[in-house]
């Protein structure tokens, strides 16, 4: 971080969801691939560990990480992976996986075993692979390998998670014929399928999404040299305390044209009355202290992440927001609505919960202890708070590891003064 004058320039992390997307092509791939500015939290360690035990060679420099060698599909050896609390990770390994000879049991752990994995185990299942849950049906521990012959053509709930959706488009440049997958349903996440086609394109597939359906050829990816982008989720966290404490950050790197849809978060602090600029360092957002946050109401479906964030910011504005579409989240690292609502309930806030999100009313506010739910997400959107309201303890805050493990470092630089 950098500061002049009343203007910080702030560098986030890479993006996991892009680096964990490049990392699985990257295996697949001929050729050796140069990631850079990949992410550095658990995530991505958990993935570059199962590589590892996949026997993909790897060797990291700081956030560079170098794929050597290209995944070995017919190894016959079984094998055991453990992705920690790393839902993406889990979720794109298992596809992986599936492309194996040998057995492979993926695992993590006990609230990532709580996490929903049924369209993902019946997408693969329904696709010709042998699928095993070891304990719950649709739940981790799973095992998962080749099974003797492939379809060609798939239909998915995407009402749950795109990271199915996405699992099964990067492995399917592998199966004999290609993959043609309708998507049934209201398709959540679509940013995150525009995602895994970009990166996947970037290393050579062949994809295309029209509507609801999504083709990808058969082939094979080539090693390259991919940049990972700063990560648009982590930027809502010094994005909120701009627009919270009335002063201006940038954030190095990013542009309005990222792959990620997260970057629409500046678009809903600007309705709140924030000011964001593209500028050659990166987006800039200011907000003038003497103009009010204005409530406001938003469908958050499509940057769910950003929920927690705007929630903190919501307690701060002139009138009530309310956040609606993302009824899906409950089911993320925690409760994203319930979780949430009832530890700012504990600062006196006014939430109100619906069906698929809830209404911030902004009253008066006094500190508390928050619990964090194992969740990255609410601990770094809770210390934000701390800005604006005295006597806020954030518990177990190490879960930051996950995304962006130097976050209360630079939070504290950011803020002393």
């Amino acid at each position: 971080m950098t500061e002049t004058g009343r203007e910080r320039l702030i560098q986030v992390p890479g993006s996991k969801s892009i680096a964990n997307r490049a990392l699985i092509c990257a295996t697949l791939a001929v050729g050796r691939s140069t990631i850079s500015n990949c992410a550095p939290g658990d995530d991505t360690q958990a993935m570059l560990e199962a590589l590892k035990t996949l026997g993909v060679k790897t060797d990291q420099d700081g956030t560079t990480v170098r794929v050597n060698s290209q995944i070995n599909l017919g190894d016959t050896q079984p094998l055991e992976l453990q992705t920690r609390l790393a839902g993406t990770t889990s979720r794109f390994l298992t596809a992986l996986c599936a492309l194996r000879v040998g057995q492979t049991t993926i695992d993590g752990y006990a609230p990532l075993r709580k996490r929903p994995m049924t369209g993902l185990h019946d997408a693969l299942s329904s696709l010709g692979a042998s699928v095993r849950s070891l304990d719950i049906a649709g739940h981790l521990p799973v095992t998962v390998g080749r099974g003797n012959s492939w379809q060609a053509r798939i239909a998915i709930d995407s009402t749950t998670s795109s990271q199915f959706t996405s699992a099964l488009m990067m492995i399917a440049p592998y199966l004999p014929c290609g993959l043609e997958i309708e998507l049934r349903g209201e398709v959540i996440s679509r940013g995150y399928l525009d995602m895994t086609v970009a990166v996947m394109r970037a290393f050579g597939a062949q994809t295309e999404i029209a509507g609801n359906v999504i083709w990808v050829s058969p082939g094979t990816y080539r090693g390259v040299d991919f940049a990972v982008e700063p990560d648009a989720s982590s930027a809502s966290y010094p994005s909120a305390i701009a627009a919270i404490t009335g002063s201006r950050v940038t954030i190095a790197g990013l542009n309005r044209n990222s792959l990620q849809r997260d970057v629409e978060f500046f678009d809903v602090l600007s309705r709140m009355g924030c000011e964001v600029r593209q500028q050659q360092e990166g987006i800039s957002i200011t907000r003038d202290p003497a103009q009010q946050l204005r409530g406001i109401a938003v469908d958050m479906s499509q940057i769910s992440d950003c929920v927690p964030t705007l929630a903190v910011v919501a307690l701060f504005a002139d009138s009530p927001t309310t956040i609606s579409g993302v009824g899906f989240i409950r089911a993320k690292e925690s409760d994203r609505i319930g979780d949430l609502a009832s530890e700012l309930r504990k600062l006196g806030a006014q939430i109100d919960e619906h069906a698929d999100g809830f209404t911030v009313t902004p009253v008066a506010l006094h500190g508390a202890s928050l619990a964090t739910h194992e969740d990255h997400r609410l601990a770094m959107a809770f210390a934000i708070a701390k800005l604006r309201i005295g006597g806020i303890e954030v518990q177990n805050p190490e879960v930051v590891s996950k995304s962006w493990p130097d976050y209360f470092k630079v939070f504290e630089s950011f803020f002393k003064k």
